[in-house]
């Protein structure tokens, strides 16, 4: 926005300074021109005269010895003829028989003056040439031609025009920084506004904007600090009370645990079912409790990294993937299933170990725990693809319908086929939002002929792919 205000506001200065120096410009060519022509008009008028003179007395010397004495002083040449197209005097090299003084020599004869049309210009060259009559009334009784060089001419509407071009681009040099003075200040308080918006719709605290500007952004400045401070204490209100109630709910859970592990000892073999119900279900809300606060957590990370520059960090994923495959192999031994890993080459992501360990721990745990047991596989690749380090974890199990698919990352969604397997249906949820913060994204497939793939995109840190 501050872009197209200032260039709309640069267009408007130069269109008036243009409509100031235009005109300016013409006139100052104008002006000298016509001082051009009435200094040679005058010098005409002066020949014009002396050869009316010598026509009345028979005596041309005064009129060759003017002519020669004025193209010795001036550099212009001279032709003087009588009635009868006789030159009188020709000075400078023009004659009478040129092509080009003829025409203006039998026009003079007739009682007509020529004088070139056209202003000047800078880059005007050459020369101008006039002709007059000599004469009284309709009596004339000679012609005068003169060519006029345009260069002292020229010379001056150079140095006016370099002095009014010199004036326009100071004026445009102050209205460029007037613009950039007038855009800054209304343009800075949207930018602070912007800033203060993304911050508050990635859940943190935004900062007060200072209300300056014209009045109306003043004026917004003042609601929105209101907003945000009552959406920032009811977020922060929401914030706590998840951590404060799982904190509380873990002491009466680990104090629930223990008494029950306690009156185990008490209770009859026919109650080992009863017993066995209630910790599974305590292990449960226990997971359930540490998913949802790993997912609060997530979402927080995610909304850090929407407004401050997270391109710092970096990572090997292919040795992310291959730590990964050491830690989960005995576990996916232990349920029977064999796990592997392409021998993946190094690929550097724009994300934390940390990050893209606890993503690679949540694909892996679901496919190991819904592959299908004993017998499956799961692969376990790492690679490249363009601008974005791809993780894949591919099993062979049952896979996901379509519908299931596009709810698989809904939160506490589990297929209705696998309710009897732990989990809390947070896990894709968690990792959609760590990826969505580092600015990638979770795609889970079919793979073929049958299962899953679950592909965790993550953007390659800077240079990695080719760019800056």
């Amino acid at each position: 926005m501050r872009t197209r205000v200032q260039a709309v506001l640069l267009v408007f200065g130069i269109l008036v300074v243009a409509a100031f120096a235009v005109p300016l410009l013409l006139f100052t060519a104008s002006d000298r021109t016509q001082q051009l022509v009435l200094a040679r008009s005058s010098s005409l008028d002066r020949f014009a005269s002396l050869m009316d003179q010598a026509a009345a007395t028979g005596d041309t010397s005064a009129v060759v010895a003017e002519a020669r004495r004025y193209t010795r002083l001036y550099g212009e040449p001279l032709v003087v003829t009588d009635v009868r197209r006789v030159p009188v005097v020709q000075t400078g090299g023009m004659r009478a028989a040129d092509p080009a003084v003829a025409p203006l020599i039998d026009a003079a004869l007739r009682n007509q003056t020529a004088h070139p049309g056209g202003p000047l210009r800078p880059w005007s060259r050459g020369h101008r040439t006039f002709a007059q009559p000599a004469g009284t009334g309709t009596r004339v009784t000679g012609a005068v031609v003169m060519r006029a060089s345009v260069g002292a001419a020229a010379r001056d509407i150079t140095r006016s025009w370099a002095a009014v071009l010199a004036g326009t681009a100071l004026v445009a040099l102050a209205c460029t920084a007037l613009a950039r003075a007038a855009t800054r200040w209304v343009v800075s308080p949207l930018r602070r506004l912007d800033r203060a918006v993304g911050q508050l719709a990635a859940g943190l605290p935004p900062e007060q904007t200072s209300a300056g500007g014209p009045p109306e952004l003043r004026q917004l400045a003042t609601g929105f600090n209101r907003m945000a401070s009552t959406v920032t204490a009811a977020l922060e209100q929401q914030r706590r009370l998840v951590a404060d109630t799982s904190h509380q709910m873990r002491n009466p859970m680990a104090a629930l645990r223990l008494r029950v592990d306690a009156l185990h000892t008490h209770l009859p073999a026919s109650a080992d079912r009863t017993y066995n119900g209630v910790t599974g279900e305590l292990d449960r809300l226990e997971t359930l409790l540490d998913d949802m606060l790993a997912l609060a957590a997530a979402e927080h990370r995610a909304g850090e990294l929407t407004v401050t520059d997270g391109t710092d960090a970096r990572c090997d994923a292919a040795a992310v993937a291959l730590s990964q495959h050491r830690r989960w192999e005995p576990v996916a031994h232990r349920a029977g299933i064999t796990l592997t890993t392409d021998a993946p080459a190094p690929v550097t992501a724009a994300c934390t170990d940390r990050e893209l360990t606890q993503i690679t721990d949540i694909l892996l745990d679901n496919a190991i725990k819904y592959a299908g047991g004993p017998g499956a596989r799961i692969t376990l690749g790492c690679t490249a693809e363009g601008s974005h380090a791809v993780l894949t974890v591919t099993d062979d199990g049952p896979g996901l319908d379509p519908d299931e698919l596009a709810r698989a990352t809904t939160r506490f969604w589990r297929s209705a086929r696998q309710s009897g397997t732990a989990g809390t249906g947070l896990g894709l949820a968690i990792a959609e939002q760590l990826l969505s913060g580092r600015e990638g994204r979770l795609e889970l497939r079919p793979a073929r002929p049958r299962g899953l793939r679950a592909r965790a995109l993550v953007p390659r840190a800077p240079g990695e792919d080719g760019t800056p």
